[in-house]
């Protein structure tokens, strides 16, 4: 059956490529040879939205790919949270999307390039959109908010380029990155695929039971597809043949019935075991060892449906770590805490202050006090009344409240009275470098050692300034004496760490 074209408001269109000019036809060479005419709203209208068909690319995790498809709980974990879908019972399934994303390239990047993954999952619970916006990695390079803003991939102000100077000279003056750093410049930081991830937290959060227990959990999701990774060679190699191949790959998957799994679990500590924990649970730069806080199986995630519009269901998706539902909370991780304004304001500017009505973002139910602003398209009110007030009615239609599940007093964790206190970084110390040398030591491979120093020492020579160099090699020092010696070897310099004597 044929359809019939109609414009934007609805009209038909004669002729997709009608235009109208001034004059008439020259009998002999068929031409007109007038100006357009500005009443022609068939062509204003083409070229107009032709002009704004980009909204703005996220600054961060520009290109990416992504699908649809359910998360099923598998065990109960009543004693851990109360949030749905887990409160549900084991077997609930609720509807998800997740995307995939490199963190510094643009909308048209090579999806094979060295970086760290997103890994962002919404799932569509009975009591409102859960967010998980994860890494494919369990830490991060930075653990201060205020680190972030000057931080996030930038070219040369004066070149256009890629300045891998500028790239050294921040992590080197920032060495709480090492351990990121690492797991980059390993196989690890050039996946082969989407599905051969595996995704972690990172960050804290809390999770509260019914009657008001809570825990410090982290969360990791577990491909079932296994890992598999590209060398440097392998990755540039296909970068050069389908900068796309991530994206394809995924598709491909899915369209042949092989639909991409894995295993969600989770971490959890008491507020007592945090006292006692060697490190600070909420610095976003170290792992909980999985030996000392064994992972629990909550659920599983299976990808079964790929985008019919790739604009509209994975573009404009839009995730955020404040889109938690009752049961789990922030912790007080400060690069979490500015996470949960930064997201929603970012999403607010590049897609609208009404992007929560858009299909793919929308809860199941909306019912608040928003009103008006730019694109509102679900009749003003979400599901109440078109003609419902704007603030907490008795009859326009009555309102009511759910009474909080918890006392969030209760599950806050404990301040210490005096002055608020102006942190402008942790102290970097030789307890910064402990987890990355058992990363490198116990749980690198040989080939991931080798590559690692390959890698490094590649990077390091296109560092044209010796000084930013010098102590980009001392922070390998500070893992490991072979690491930096084996490092220091390919770049022509001494390693030395800074911080031993």
């Amino acid at each position: 059956m044929l359809m019939r074209i109609k414009d934007g408001a609805g009209h038909p269109v004669a002729s997709p490529y009608d235009y109208q000019r001034a004059g008439t036809v020259c009998a002999t060479i068929f031409q007109i040879r007038g100006p357009l005419l500005l009443q022609d709203f068939h062509l204003i209208d083409l070229l107009s939205h032709f002009d704004r068909e980009r909204i703005p690319e996220r600054v961060v995790h520009a290109k990416g790919s992504g699908a649809h498809g359910y998360f099923e709980v598998t065990h109960d974990i009543s004693n851990i949270t109360m949030a749905a879908p887990f409160s549900e019972g084991v077997g609930t399934q609720v509807p998800l999307s997740m995307r995939f994303s490199t963190v510094a390239g643009e909308s048209g990047s090579p999806d094979t390039n060295r970086d760290p993954r997103g890994f962002a999952i919404k799932m569509r619970t009975s009591q409102g959109i859960w967010d998980w916006v994860f890494n494919n990695t369990p830490v991060f390079f930075l653990r201060d908010p205020t680190k972030f803003p000057p931080f996030h991939p930038q070219r040369d102000p004066q070149t256009n380029l890629r300045n891998p100077t500028i790239q050294w000279d921040y992590w080197s003056q920032n060495q709480e990155a090492i351990y990121q750093i690492m797991i980059l410049f390993s196989n690890r930081g050039t996946p082969k695929s989407w599905a051969q991830m595996h995704g972690w937290s990172g960050h804290t959060y809390k999770w509260v039971t019914a009657d008001g227990n809570w825990h410090y959990v982290q969360l990791k999701i577990t491909s079932q597809q296994g890992i598999e990774n590209f060398n440097a060679t392998e990755a540039k190699a296909t970068a050069a043949e389908n900068p796309d191949h991530n994206t394809q790959d995924l598709r491909d998957r899915i369209e042949a019935g092989n639909f991409p799994t894995w295993t969600v679990s989770v971490q959890t500590m008491t507020p007592e075991q945090s006292q006692k924990f060697r490190y600070d649970v909420n610095d976003l730069t170290k792992v909980w060892p999985e030996d000392e806080y064994p992972l629990l199986e909550v659920g599983k995630i299976v990808l079964n449906k790929n985008p019919e519009n790739w604009f509209a269901e994975i573009e404009q998706l839009a995730f955020s770590p404040s889109n938690m539902v009752p049961g789990a909370e922030p912790s007080n991780d400060p690069v979490l805490q500015a996470r949960l304004f930064s997201y929603p304001d970012t999403h607010r500017y590049r897609l609208g202050g009404n992007y929560l009505e858009l299909p793919v973002n929308c809860p199941v139910a909306v019912r608040n006090f928003q009103r008006a602003g730019w694109a509102r398209v679900d009749g003003g009110a979400g599901t109440l009344p078109p003609n419902a007030a704007n603030y907490p009615s008795s009859f326009n239609p009555p309102v009511s409240f759910v009474k909080r599940p918890y006392n969030l007093s209760a599950i806050a964790d404990p301040v210490t009275p005096g002055p608020a206190i102006t942190q402008g970084t942790y102290e970097l110390s030789l307890l910064d470098f402990e987890q990355p040398n058992t990363l490198y030591n116990k749980e690198f491979s040989d080939e991931e050692r080798q590559s690692l120093v390959s890698n490094v020492i590649d990077a390091l020579n296109s560092v044209t300034i010796q000084d930013i160099k010098q102590r980009s090699l001392n922070m390998f020092a500070c893992v490991d004496d072979k690491l930096g010696a084996a490092i220091g070897t390919g770049v022509g310099l001494t390693p030395k760490c800074a911080l031993k004597p």
